[in-house]
């Protein structure tokens, strides 16, 4: 790469997917970690994934008092009917724990990858952008926690008095694994449209004039990601990511007041 090019900040295609390949291999290296200690602690973290399932059971006296039910809050288990499926199990969790704890380390080189694409006053918004994304992303991930409970005594009574749900450990840990990474992804949502502004990909006034489609577009992407589909996971995702929407309008609209400044700074 010649010094204009540095300067510039323009690269070949071998040396971009060099980089790209550095900054994956990190990633990697993080969840690896990251995964370890989730196997470590594994007892602990199923402990708490568990735990929205339990608060959807009866107590041992409401068991008592209305005989319905053949699990409690007190006896709450999930049962395994595969010799193979308890290490399947500590996988799974130890996996997407890796990626949760990952996230910060993913979201700076994701950055650090895409800034030499943008302006130099562009550049210094890299850790308030890891630190919102991981904020927002742990943000979204304890709204899913809070969910699950909801929906799950939606999902397990819509069906009737004569079904008993007894879960085994791989979809339950599947949907639960799922919900979260799947609020926490969607929390991302602001992050992307402030960038797509920033990198003048996408226009404000586009997002202004765009409002309904947007809900549509967000109703229907949440209903496509979710895992469970139920209204109460639809509603609960679906209102934070259009406030989202209007927080990334609102942002363009103080960038292009603050560019007009400075513009008129400079006449």
């Amino acid at each position: 790469m010649t010094d204009t090019e540095a300067v510039e900040g323009r690269m070949t295609l071998i040396e971009h997917l060099s980089e790209l390949r550095g900054r994956l291999m990190k990633s990697v290296i993080a969840v690896v970690v990251g995964a370890v200690i989730c196997w470590i602690f594994y007892d602990q973290i199923f402990e708490a994934l568990v735990a929205p399932y339990c608060d959807t059971l009866p107590t041992d006296a409401e068991q008592e008092a209305t005989g319905e039910g053949l699990l409690t809050q007190e006896s709450c288990v999930l049962v395994t009917r595969d010799p193979l499926e308890e290490f399947a199990t500590r996988l799974t969790v130890a996996g997407y724990g890796g990626i949760a704890l990952a996230i910060p380390v993913i979201l700076w080189q994701a950055w650090r990858f895409i800034t030499p694409g943008l302006h130099p006053h562009e550049k210094r918004y890299a850790v308030p952008f890891v630190i919102s994304g991981v904020l927002l992303f742990f943000a979204g991930t304890a709204l899913a926690y809070w969910s699950i409970p909801r929906a799950l005594d939606f999902l397990t009574n819509i069906g009737g008095e004569n079904l008993e749900a007894l879960f085994s450990p791989k979809p339950y840990l599947s949907f639960v694994t799922k919900m979260m990474l799947a609020f926490g992804l969607a929390f991302q949502f602001p992050i992307v449209l402030i960038f797509l502004q920033m990198a003048g990909l996408l226009d404000n006034k586009t997002l202004q004039k765009n409002r309904h489609y947007a809900v549509v577009g967000i109703v229907t992407l949440v209903a496509v990601i979710t895992p469970s589909g139920d209204p109460i996971t639809l509603l609960v995702l679906s209102v934070p990511m259009y406030v989202f929407y209007e927080i990334a309008i609102l942002y363009g609209v103080i960038r292009e007041r603050r560019a007009r400044r400075r513009a008129r700074a400079v006449a």
